[in-house]
């Protein structure tokens, strides 16, 4: 059996250090979040989350075809067997 060690020191991605500090917007961290944004960050994705939600409603509610098709349902109770694709009995 190969030990362990060999394998990881053969894989070069596996003998690799792993970083544990990040430099997050100029300030470096260390195994911690990073800094919340900015208050005027927050407000400019806010609005254009209200205005993505205003733009689909507004589309949903005026133009429904988009959902439900441009033209009526047909009504499958008048179509015939043939139609249909329905064999015809051949008891008489």
């Amino acid at each position: 059996m190969i030990p362990l060690r060999l394998i990881i020191k053969s894989v070069p991605v596996l003998s690799r250090g792993f970083k544990t500090s990040a430099k997050y917007g100029g300030e470096w961290t260390y195994r911690t979040a990073p800094p919340p944004p900015p208050k005027s960050i927050i407000m400019k994705a806010e609005i254009m989350g209200a205005f993505m939600w205003w733009w689909i409603l507004y589309h949903l509610f005026t133009e429904p075809e988009h959902i439900t098709g441009e033209f009526p349902y047909p009504d499958v109770s008048k179509w015939t067997n043939a139609e249909l694709g329905i064999p015809p009995d051949d008891e008489d």
